[in-house]
C-alpha cells in the first residue's frame, strides 16, 4: 500500500502547513498505520530551529506520530469525517536527531480503543535507527 498526501486528506482534517504526513504505507483500520514524512529543510520552522544547525523539533515528531495514529483510528467507518484530538503523550523518548534530507518513517499501533478514545504505541525511525518513541492517546471529537 502506498497512499499519497491527497489520500491522507480524505482521512485527516489537517491541511498545509500542518499536515505532516506525505503518505501512508500501511493501514489496518483500528489496528495500525505506517506513514512517512520527507523532511526537506524548506519547512518554515527551520529558519529558527536552529539557524546553521537545522533540527526537526521533537514536538513535531510527536505530532507526526499522532497524525499516523489518527489515520489508524479515523479510518474506521464509524469515525469517517471526524477529528482526532491528541489527549496525551507518555514515555516520549528522543533517540536521534532528524535533519533535512531525512525521511521519517512513522508507525502507530493502537493498543486500546473504545468509545472514541484510543491509545497508540508509536515509533519514528530514520532508516533503521529509532528517532523517537511515545505512547499517544487520542479522543475522537
Amino acid at each position: 500500500m502506498d497512499r499519497d498526501r491527497d489520500w491522507v486528506k480524505t482521512i485527516l482534517p489537517h491541511r498545509e502547513p500542518f499536515l505532516l504526513l506525505d503518505g501512508v504505507t500501511e493501514l489496518e483500520p483500528g489496528v495500525r498505520a505506517g506513514a512517512y514524512w520527507r523532511v526537506t529543510g524548506e519547512e518554515d520552522f527551520f529558519r529558527g530551529h536552529f539557524p546553521n544547525l537545522p533540527v526537526l523539533p521533537g514536538v513535531l515528531i510527536i505530532e507526526a506520530l499522532a497524525q499516523t495514529g489518527a489515520v489508524a483510528l479515523l479510518s474506521l467507518p464509524e469515525h469517517k469525517g471526524r477529528v482526532g484530538f491528541m489527549a496525551g503523550v507518555d514515555k516520549a523518548k528522543f533517540r536521534r536527531k532528524v535533519v533535512p534530507g531525512d525521511t521519517l518513517l512513522l508507525g502507530a499501533e493502537l493498543v486500546r480503543h473504545k468509545m472514541g478514545v484510543g491509545f497508540a504505541e508509536c515509533t519514528a525511525r530514520v532508516e533503521d535507527a529509532v528517532a523517537a518513541v511515545a505512547t499517544i492517546s487520542f479522543a475522537v471529537g
